[in-house]
């Protein structure tokens, strides 16, 4: 069809406005919260410490006052990559523990007698009923009588369990929509419970593990109530250095370099994360 018929047909003008008005919304959301706040810190990156704080003066005799020397700071110091890789590990340790824990529940809802699943899903959401500084002072308490508070595995304890219900629910959006049909298929071939659920069900799930590990993953890397409550000043996560920049120390551009650098990484990650779900869903 003529690319000019096209533009006078009304239903395309009508599908193309509908698209506009649903897509809108959200990009006005990503601009407004993500990307401004982000070109901010960027340019907040290359300024200088004020003297009592905050960012130098933009301009000194008509010249702009930018530089390269938080980065060149974080790139000549060994600790902040220490910290980096620390936070990474932890992130994906508690990543790691909330999938082995979560699968399990998961698959138990989603295989649940559908009057029992959305009890069971309020029982998930539970927690968050309650404030989240309270749930994690409970921890301190229950942590330290058994003298694990103020360690990694104090840390990681907070991370899972205030994480736990973003991989149980991408986990059972996933699951419930498996065909049965499929299970029942591979039990008349002869397939077994371990080899049904290898070959079958964990496949199909991917999606679902991808989704739940990047909800996971991404906030504990820039969490940092729960390492300051749990993890005392001992094990310093990026969180907290970040925070500590800012807030303490007001070193706002050493700050945003740090926050930029750890955007990037997310980014990268959600990006790797979105491919490999794209790739699964195409192969399945």
């Amino acid at each position: 069809m003529p690319e000019s018929t096209c533009r006078a047909d009304p239903r395309a003008r009508a599908d193309r406005a509908t698209k506009w008005a649903v897509c809108l919304p959200p990009a006005l959301f990503l601009i407004v919260f993500f990307l401004l706040p982000s070109l901010i810190m960027v340019a907040a990156s290359f300024r200088q410490p004020g003297e009592f704080g905050g960012l130098a003066p933009l301009l000194v005799d008509g010249r702009p006052q930018l530089t390269l020397e938080t980065y060149r700071f974080f790139a000549g110091d060994l600790i902040y990559a220490e910290i980096f890789l620390r936070s990474f590990a932890v992130a994906g340790a508690s990543t790691l523990l909330c999938l082995l824990l979560a699968y399990p529940l998961a698959l138990l809802i989603a295989r649940s007698p559908r009057k029992r699943r959305d009890l069971l899903v309020l029982l998930v959401i539970l927690p968050f009923a309650s404030n989240f500084l309270i749930r994690v002072y409970a921890w301190i308490m229950l942590l330290g009588p058994a003298g694990l508070l103020y360690s990694p595995v104090a840390v990681i304890v907070g991370m899972v369990y205030v994480h736990l219900p973003f991989m149980i629910l991408p986990l059972y959006t996933n699951l419930e929509k498996h065909d049965p049909a499929l299970l029942e298929a591979a039990q008349d071939l002869g397939a077994g419970a371990w080899t049904r659920f290898w070959r079958i069900t964990f496949p199909l799930s991917l999606p679902g593990i991808w989704s739940g590990a990047a909800l996971v993953f991404i906030p504990v890397l820039g969490m940092f109530a729960v390492p300051e409550l749990l993890g005392g000043t001992g094990d310093l996560l990026v969180g907290n250095l970040i925070k500590e920049q800012f807030l303490d120390n007001r070193d706002w551009p050493l700050g945003s370099t740090l926050s930029i650098l750890l955007t990037i990484a997310v980014l990268a990650l959600a990006a790797f994360a979105a491919r490999a779900g794209r790739l699964r869903g195409r192969a399945s």
